[in-house]
């Protein structure tokens, strides 16, 4: 099994394109800061992803209810 992994582009939601998140990258970076959202990782020096398993356990765990 390989892991899948996805980008801030990808992730939020910008003017004109809608992301996996309806919030904003600041908010998303927000998240992270707080300890709320799951931290990415660097693939390199310009290039940060989200290990996407740990991104749909988050929306799983909100849908459920929980905070």
């Amino acid at each position: 099994m390989s892991q899948q992994v996805i980008r801030i582009a990808d992730l939020a939601t910008t003017k004109g394109k809608p992301g996996k998140l309806p919030v904003s990258p600041a908010t998303v970076w927000r998240w992270v800061r707080e300890g709320s959202f799951p931290k990415p990782f660097k693939l390199s020096a310009s290039v940060t992803v989200w290990d996407l398993a740990q991104v749909e356990a988050f929306i799983a765990k909100r849908a459920g209810g929980a905070s």
